[in-house]
């Protein structure tokens, strides 16, 4: 592979740091060159984390040049909009639907925007596909386990050269033996997902 980039945003608590772990792991079992990088703020108050995961030989750094991102995962629609600059206009955005309200709103200093301008504003950047995360999350035992259903919709999508059975054994050997079962079901769920609402930029 010669290069694939991966944008993984979501807040402290979504598992965003541990999705973007079993990825990267996954990709190197395969025999693939890897670079993950982090960033991320308060995490335990709520505060953006965002991962990079670049994949192929000609990747030599964590940081992935604007408008370079094959694919933006997100488990928050703002955070996707926030890092929405990453996305080529031929890439993929996926964003679960579960709200999870910044400080700033909170406090009635900020607006929360509609989703149904959130999902505009992806679309003008690159394809969108959303769909509820959190409810196939608790289907499969706990809201924490979003990041895993996203891990499986884009393997169910074909959206990332990384075999299934590969990305199974990531999770058993990133995650607690008390949590694999559960994330697991996560992934299957992910994986069947329905394009319920899909909108195209018309770029890709």
């Amino acid at each position: 592979m010669k290069e694939y980039n991966i944008m993984f945003t979501g807040v402290g608590g979504t598992g965003v740091l541990t999705a973007a772990r079993i990825l990267a792991s996954a990709a190197l079992a395969e025999g693939e060159n890897v670079r993950m990088g982090e960033i991320h703020g308060m995490a335990q108050r709520g505060g953006a984390v965002n991962c990079t995961i670049r994949i192929g030989k000609s990747v030599h750094g964590p940081i992935i040049p604007t408008g370079k991102a094959n694919l933006l995962l997100s488990v928050e629609p703002v955070e996707a909009l926030r890092n929405v600059d990453r996305i080529m206009p031929s890439g993929t955005i996926i964003v679960g639907e579960y709200r999870i309200t910044p400080t700033g709103v909170l406090l009635g200093r900020d607006k929360y925007p509609s989703d149904e301008a959130i999902l505009q504003d992806l679309a003008k950047f690159a394809k969108v596909i959303t769909f509820d995360a959190a409810k196939l999350a608790q289907e499969a035992g706990g809201i924490l386990t979003m990041n895993t259903v996203l891990i499986g919709a884009i393997i169910g999508l074909n959206l990332i050269p990384i075999k299934e059975e590969t990305v199974i054994a990531a999770i058993k050997e990133i995650l607690p033996e008390r949590y694999q079962a559960m994330n697991i079901s996560a992934f299957e769920k992910g994986k069947k997902i329905q394009k319920r609402r899909l909108q195209s930029s018309g770029l890709g």
